[in-house]
């Protein structure tokens, strides 16, 4: 998984909790995906916390869809009803 250093340097040390396995789970199949103005990419997907509890994670992505720029949960997401 490819990573910015923003990503490396400032976002696992504000949340050391992020497992790059969640990362990549959303990377290649994620529930919403949208872009922003400035070109990256915004995607989410579900994840399941050890402790049995189930989140929305979001993640941001360069304007090439695989370089992983930002993560973090997102409490404000909802989900699109069919």
């Amino acid at each position: 998984m490819k990573t910015t250093r923003y990503f490396e340097q400032q976002v696992i040390r504000k949340r050391p909790y992020l497992q790059r396995d969640w990362i990549a789970a959303v990377l290649e199949q994620s529930l919403a995906r949208s872009e922003q103005p400035d070109g990256r990419i915004r995607l989410w997907g579900r994840v399941e916390r050890e402790d049995g509890k189930r989140y929305i994670l979001r993640v941001v992505t360069l304007d090439d869809g695989e370089t992983v720029h930002n993560a973090f949960f997102d409490r404000d997401f909802k989900e699109a009803k069919a």
